[in-house]
């Protein structure tokens, strides 16, 4: 999960032209109070499913996806199954030549090891594992026809960036993807809703995404009887953290990108990931209680 990038933008924590919703103040105030002295740049959206209402800190800002891209390239794979051109638990074989230095599981394999396409998902979500995300961004058609699936559910920010023609000035400044706040709050919105691919698809989007190893940072706020459903990056200078937080009174979604950071240390209290760990804290302590 580990890598470094530049950023030649700067940023205030402002919300621009996001779609107008109604404004959960009390809960805005308790995120800004949160964030106020972070050292870097922050965007937060927050989306309350029972009420409908959000918090939006600078939510339509461009940050760096790191792993959180493996969320598009889901996107990409699922819909070639829904439309037969891939099987759930195909075999495919696994060749040195895709492997992605680094210590992936995958990576592991012996050249001409066989393995199912559910697996290799199951390694890209679950472990984050960068050497079958590649391989099933490849297989999903590419970073360009996962952008044109993207561009055509209306997603007009989040990209896949790296091995993709023609994003080369993208990759250099914000790594293998881009995306805003608002834009992951509302891909794993829609996964919810059943409103991507099919109904089918987005349950079993949803189940897959609920198994995520990466816990010990926004997931550990959440009691573990809670189904969370997430997908968290990290490179250097950026943390980024997405939940769907299934609260039996009052279900949520928040999603927390960060860039610029100062803290670029890899030990469990960096601030990026305490500020994650305490923003799922405080919305838990917000939403989790029964109404």
């Amino acid at each position: 999960m580990k890598g470094s990038f530049l950023i030649f933008c700067s940023c205030v924590l402002i919300s621009l032209s996001l779609p107008a919703q109604k404004t959960d103040r009390i809960l805005t105030e308790k995120t800004n109070s949160l964030l106020k002295g972070f050292n870097g740049v922050v965007g937060v959206y927050i989306k309350d499913l029972k009420k409908n209402k959000i918090v939006s800190i600078n939510a339509d800002t461009l940050f760096p996806t790191a792993s959180m891209v493996k969320v598009p390239i889901l996107l990409g794979i699922m819909d070639k199954i829904e439309k037969g051109q891939l099987q759930y638990h195909q075999e495919f074989i696994y060749k040195d030549s895709l492997l992605y230095s680094g210590s992936d599981i995958l990576g592991a394999f012996k050249n001409n090891e066989s393995i199912e396409l559910a697996k290799l998902i199951m390694l890209m979500l679950t472990t984050s594992d960068n050497t079958a995300s590649l391989w099933l961004q490849s297989i999903a058609g590419t970073g360009t026809r996962i952008n044109e699936l993207l561009d055509s559910n209306g997603f007009q920010f989040t990209r896949v960036n790296s091995r993709t023609t023609g994003r080369q000035a993208n990759r250099e400044a914000f790594g293998w993807g881009q995306t805003t706040p608002f834009e992951m709050e509302q891909l794993l919105e829609k996964i919810y809703a059943g409103k991507l691919i099919s109904n089918n698809a987005s349950k079993k989007m949803l189940r897959l995404l609920g198994r995520n190893y990466w816990d010990e940072q926004a997931i550990s706020q959440i009691p573990p009887d809670i189904f969370v459903a997430s997908k968290n990056g990290a490179v250097d200078a950026s943390r980024s953290e997405l939940l769907l937080v299934m609260a039996p009174e009052h279900p949520y979604i928040f999603c927390i990108c960060t860039k610029q950071n100062k803290d670029i240390s890899w030990e469990d209290r960096n601030e990026a990931w305490m500020l994650a760990k305490n923003l799922s804290k405080l919305l838990w302590d917000y939403f989790g209680k029964d109404d």
